[in-house]
């Protein structure tokens, strides 16, 4: 028996044998799939701003697969491009193995190449071409890798000249952009351009982010979100059984999810902690951040009375950005942070920058800095990411709640109203998820993702994101096609303008994922209901290897 290479694990040299499932419709290859186009489309918002800035490739039909002969496909041999941009998510590597396989099917003398280092490797134009021996060691694994990625937005004039010019210089049919709404939005950009510049050329999106905000009726999903939330959730089971073993703690836990609380509410599902708070109910109620501390204090000392001074808090890690004030504060800042960029660079402390933004801010939000713990304040004026965003996994909200807790329950204490104890301690699960081994579910999704990429490549299509539907089904059963990507646009201010990005999808407070929680939170507040979900299980009986979220059940089930 020949020994395993010392870098390669016992589980990596078994998930190498795992073969996707395909949806039928994809099963016998692009030139066996015909596209049926459906009704022209508009942006979700802000109409007669997006067309303004997508005169070209605004409109665009939806479209559907279906079966039939379609001898387009394979007519000529094409050169594709694949860039893996932002942050990871499990199954990336996957969407590239979908990628290949429907392109070599499809004509073998078609080619895959992967820029290097996401979207900077298109402007250096860095790259690897892609071939089966190379592909063949990162199937069904974690990670991004195999060609890297990375937070390069590509946005100037120069930048789109010198794309054009790379693809033009490297003979490059198609682009395939795996990325998140903000990368996927730099894809419409891009595919705008070639076409204005009057190239023949197709720019595709993958939805890809497990923080699950870019999804909407076509993309149920995107890529990463099913593993990740299993990862976190196997971490909060275990702190959940330590909790109930010691009962002396209270755990604070900040999950990731930098704008929308869907890893919060699906690892809640999973776990049944005592709080869950979720940032876009907070939003909705203008619950301000004295309100917030009032309704954990009261959770805090009511388990107290029975003599129970232990829980588990699940905090997302957006939550800032939901609290009216902290929202408000955010905004301004982002401006005065744009408008006084070269001053603020100037200063070389992090308090006289501070004191500089104090007076560029109007008094109540100036005060409302002043008044927060120090470290909070000065994360709050990091770099913002390169899309404009703050860097929310920078800022230590669990941190900020724990302290303003302490405060809310020494005055309760002073007053006779508590006499408990509160010990707390903090985690961030964020990193630990991105980068794991796809879940049956991601393997078999983000495959087809890939190859359902390279169908609307080989057919001549610009300025899509690869959709497949039905994921609550058998994966044989899931609909395929493409939307356009500026069907899910608005309007947005970033860096102090007024830009087109694609709409985050927040957590739906009328949808049956949330309904349900709010059937169930209060009980989970008082008992100790936890559940202990495990490790991610790729071997096994079917209800454990295959079963996706929770959120996504509730959504098509019902329950």
């Amino acid at each position: 028996m020949a020994e395993k290479p010392a870098n390669v694990s016992e589980l990596q040299i078994e998930r190498r044998k795992f073969e996707p499932v395909l949806p039928d419709i994809l099963k016998t290859g692009a030139a066996f799939v015909k596209l049926v186009k459906g009704k022209v489309t508009q942006s979700i918002a802000d109409q007669s701003e997006i067309k303004k800035f997508f005169k070209n490739i605004y409109g665009l039909p939806e479209i559907t697969f279906k079966k039939g002969t379609n001898n387009t496909a394979a007519e000529k041999a094409v050169k594709v491009a694949v860039v893996l941009s932002g942050g990871q998510a499990p199954g990336g590597h996957n969407v590239i193995a979908g990628l290949f396989d429907g392109l070599k099917i499809a004509n073998s003398k078609n080619t895959l190449i992967g820029y290097l280092g996401g979207p900077s490797g298109i402007l250096e134009n860095k790259y690897k071409v892609i071939s089966e021996k190379l592909l063949g060691e990162y199937r069904n694994t974690g990670g991004f890798d195999f060609i890297q990625s990375g937070r390069t937005k590509i946005e100037t004039t120069e930048q789109f000249c010198l794309t054009k010019n790379n693809l033009l210089k490297s003979n490059v049919d198609a682009l395939v952009v795996v990325g998140g709404d903000d990368s996927n939005t730099n894809a419409a950009m891009i595919a705008e351009y070639l076409k204005k510049e009057k190239l023949d050329k197709c720019v595709i999106g993958v939805p890809k982010t497990i923080d699950g905000d870019l999804k909407n009726k076509y993309i149920e999903t995107s890529f990463g979100f099913d593993t990740a939330t299993k990862i976190y959730s196997e971490l909060v089971g275990n702190i959940c059984r330590d909790v109930n073993s010691a009962q002396k703690y209270w755990h604070f836990v900040r999950l990731m999810g930098r704008s929308a609380s869907h890893i919060a509410l699906e690892v809640g599902f999973k776990t049944q902690p005592n709080i869950v708070l979720i940032g876009e109910e907070i939003l909705e109620k203008k619950m301000r951040i004295a309100k917030i501390i009032e309704n954990i204090v009261d959770v805090i000392a009511k388990r107290s009375q029975a003599d129970k001074n232990f829980g588990v808090v699940l905090v997302p890690e957006g939550l800032i950005e939901f609290i009216p004030e902290m929202k408000k504060l955010i905004s301004a800042l982002n401006d005065a942070l744009a408008e006084n960029a070269a001053a603020v660079a100037g200063i070389s402390s992090a308090s006289g920058k501070k004191e500089f933004i104090y007076t560029k801010l109007p008094a109540e939000l100036s005060d409302l800095m002043k008044s927060l713990p120090s470290g909070i304040a000065s994360q709050l004026m990091l770099d913002r990411d390169p899309h404009g965003n703050v860097q929310v996994s920078l800022i230590e909200t669990e941190k900020l709640l724990i302290e303003m807790v302490h405060k809310k329950l020494f005055e309760l204490k002073k007053e006779n109203k508590y006499g408990g104890k509160f010990s707390a301690i903090t985690h961030f699960l964020g990193y630990e998820g991105r980068c794991g081994a796809p879940s049956n579910f991601d393997a078999n999704y983000t495959y087809a993702l890939g190859y359902n990429a390279a169908v609307l490549v080989l057919n001549g299509l610009t300025g899509y994101l690869s959709s497949v539907r039905n994921l609550a089904r058998s994966p044989k059963q899931w609909e395929c096609g493409g939307i356009p990507l500026t069907m899910m646009m608005n309007i947005e201010k970033r860096r102090g303008k007024e830009k087109p990005v694609i709409q985050k999808a927040l957590v739906d407070l009328n949808g049956r994922p949330f309904k349900e929680f709010v059937k169930n939170r209060d009980k989970w507040a008082l008992s100790e209901s936890y559940v202990f979900p495990g490790p991610i299980q790729y071997f096994g009986p079917a209800n454990v290897t295959d079963m996706t979220t929770r959120t996504l059940k509730y959504e098509q089930f019902g329950k």
